[in-house]
């Protein structure tokens, strides 16, 4: 379907009107969730029954506020439009960046990481945060996909003239019902989670006029194909990296 002027118009109109939405009820979230500490912190000697109890209540309220914030927070990464800072990077840097930091939760949940970079993959004009982002919900949610532990690949490649990265577990896999709607907008199987993760990565990968396709079997795993034109390559003679503290040299 193709949008008419009008409609695109109404629809960036709407999609201001809920981020400014969404940020006055983050105001009074952070509020409730600075006083519910506090009121768990004079409840912590908790003692009678009925203490007790009160005590377990404000637990509640406090995991549910916290929830209700993630969920904000989440939908004003994905509604969130900016003008991306495209500039050359190298992507192996990126990966590698996401994975350091990733690497203690994996650790912990028994993820072990394979990393498999081709050496002279050229670099992408890419936004370095928002992209750092969409890696980031695929990692994250790769290791969702493995409660009792697995593997996690990440191999970048080249291909007809484009950049290829895919990201692949070897976790529980999706079934065919929910492969269907899972780039849904608050949509998720998980008991956890808001269901923005994988719809804003998608959404900053085609911003970076990329492709993001996926496969999975049941009991074997899942593998996302990230696809990027060679109109997003950069000469490798004018490439500018940043080192982390993001200075260019």
């Amino acid at each position: 379907m193709v949008l008419s002027d009008s409609d695109r118009d109404r629809l960036a109109s709407l999609g201001q009107l809920a981020s400014g939405l969404a940020h006055e009820i983050k105001n009074p979230l952070s509020t409730l969730n600075i006083n519910l500490q506090l009121l768990e912190e004079d409840w912590r000697d908790a003692r009678d029954e009925r203490e007790v109890r009160a005590k377990r209540r404000l637990e509640i309220l406090g995991r549910e506020v916290k929830r209700l914030e993630e969920i904000v927070n989440d939908f004003l990464r994905y509604a969130r439009r900016r003008e991306l800072d495209r500039r050359p990077h190298s992507i192996n840097r990126i990966l590698d960046e996401v994975l350091d930091f990733t690497g203690p939760a994996l650790d912990r949940a028994g993820v072990r990481v394979r990393r498999l970079f081709v050496e002279d993959l050229p670099p992408l004009a890419i936004d370095r945060d928002q992209f750092k982002q969409a890696i980031l919900n695929l990692v994250v949610n790769a290791q969702q996909a493995m409660p009792d532990g697995g593997e996690l690949m990440v191999r970048t490649a080249t291909l007809g003239g484009e950049v290829r990265i895919e990201i692949t577990d070897t976790g529980e896999g999706i079934p065919p019902q929910i492969l269907e709607r899972m780039w849904d907008v608050y949509y998720s199987s998980k008991k956890t989670g808001t269901g923005m993760g994988l719809p804003t990565a998608r959404r900053l990968i085609q911003e970076h006029d990329g492709t993001i396709e996926v496969q999975s079997e049941v009991g074997r795993g899942t593998r996302f194909l990230l696809r990027f034109p060679g109109a997003a390559l950069v000469p490798v003679e004018s490439e500018k990296t940043e080192d982390v503290s993001g200075e260019q040299r």
